[in-house]
């Protein structure tokens, strides 16, 4: 199983970015899908969450109103739609994929990619 994230980059305060993340050795719908982000000197956080169907999202507070996480089933695609970008949203961007059933766990995981906000 390979989940690649694409999309990052440098962008300055007030911009835009789009993640993507492609997982492929598994069958997508029967997965929820997160992301989750990493600063330099700090622990991993979580970011957003969306559900097998894309019926249902969960987000973390600090970019409520800001991020959007969405998937493209037909395309086994999830992205990550992020606005309004401050400094403090610069991290490593992960996402992973978490079985369908039971406690929420991420099976898998993608590699990361760096999104910089800054001018």
């Amino acid at each position: 199983v390979q989940l690649q994230a694409s999309g990052g980059g440098l962008v300055q305060p007030g911009g835009s970015l789009r993640l993507s993340c492609t997982p492929s050795g598994l069958t997508f719908t029967s997965y929820d899908m997160g992301w989750f982000r990493q600063a330099p000197g700090k622990e991993r956080e979580f970011v957003a969450r969306i559900m097998w169907s894309g019926g249902r999202t969960y987000y973390a507070d600090s970019v409520k109103g800001r991020f959007t996480i969405s998937r493209d089933n037909a395309k086994n695609t999830v992205y990550l739609q992020m606005n309004s970008l401050k400094p403090e949203d610069t991290a490593v961007y992960y996402c992973a994929a978490d079985r369908v059933g039971g406690a929420i766990r991420y099976d898998y995981w993608g590699q990361g990619t760096l999104v910089t906000v800054s001018s």
